[in-house]
């Protein structure tokens, strides 16, 4: 199993005036070793791996300790806990009526500019944008491809579960317009249970990047609609492991 540790309590958000618990899941041998290790970072830590929540979790300390036991490799996966009531907001980058201004391009600065940073600095990691990935489900799925999009200098793998694309057309608008010409891998999950237009928003997300004003022959899509599929932590369980696989260990030789 992974090792899974807090790597701060409160930590500080500068650009919220916020602080938030991040947790640390390192490879079962982290200190036993001198390796370092692609990197990525996921929403909503409370639906992640606690056996205690409500809604279920995706227990990825579980599927990462059988990727280890398959040979596929080892990863860090930093944890990010969600803002509670908030966490709409915080993981908006755009104004919605309902819900107001959003504040996802403060939180997507704290990735980039404090957090990605202070774990490549403490934590052996391989920094650089090809071993970094971003991910989450529904608003944290929105978030995570608002980063990948916007700053592909940064990240390079997505991992985009149930993403809520609904929140506002401009998701598309800028997956139209921002520039890949920097390899890039995106899985995308959805499934059909969960809304009837779940399949639409991700089709009209992906052709937004195929399509787009640069020249996307960089940028890979692995697109998954499960016709069974509903929004809950057991089927974004289901598709972790696939993910993870298809992202960061399966035919790697053009992401560089």
């Amino acid at each position: 199993m992974p090792l899974i540790e807090v790597v701060s309590e409160e930590f500080e958000i500068p650009q919220l005036d916020k602080t938030r618990k991040i947790y640390a899941l390192l490879p079962h041998d982290y200190y036993e070793s001198e390796k370092t290790y692609p990197v990525l970072y996921l929403q909503d830590a409370q639906n992640l791996f606690n056996e205690h929540n409500p809604y279920g979790n995706w227990a990825i300390d579980k599927h990462l300790a059988d990727l280890t036991a398959e040979g596929m490799g080892d990863i860090i996966v930093i944890a990010i806990d969600h803002g509670g009531k908030e966490r709409i907001q915080e993981y908006s980058p755009y104004f919605h009526r309902k819900f107001g201004e959003g504040q996802g391009k403060h939180y997507t600065r704290f990735i980039i500019n404090t957090l990605k940073p202070y774990i490549d600095e403490h934590y052996r990691t391989k920094p650089e944008r090809r071993h970094s990935g971003i991910g989450g489900s529904s608003m944290g799925g929105l978030i995570s491809a608002y980063v990948g999009i916007v700053y592909p200098e940064h990240f390079s793998r997505l991992m985009i579960f149930s993403p809520s694309f609904w929140y506002s057309d401009k998701i598309y608008f800028d997956a139209f317009h921002y520039n890949y010409t920097l390899p890039m891998r995106m899985y995308i999950y959805g499934g059909d249970q969960e809304s009837e237009y779940m399949s639409r928003h991700i089709h009209r997300f992906k052709d937004a990047v195929k399509d787009g004003d640069y020249n996307n022959s960089l940028v890979k899509y692995k697109v998954v609609i499960n016709p069974e599929g509903q929004h809950n932590e057991a089927y974004w369980s289901q598709v972790f492991p696939k993910a993870v696989k298809w992202l960061f260990f399966k035919n790697q030789s053009s992401l560089v």
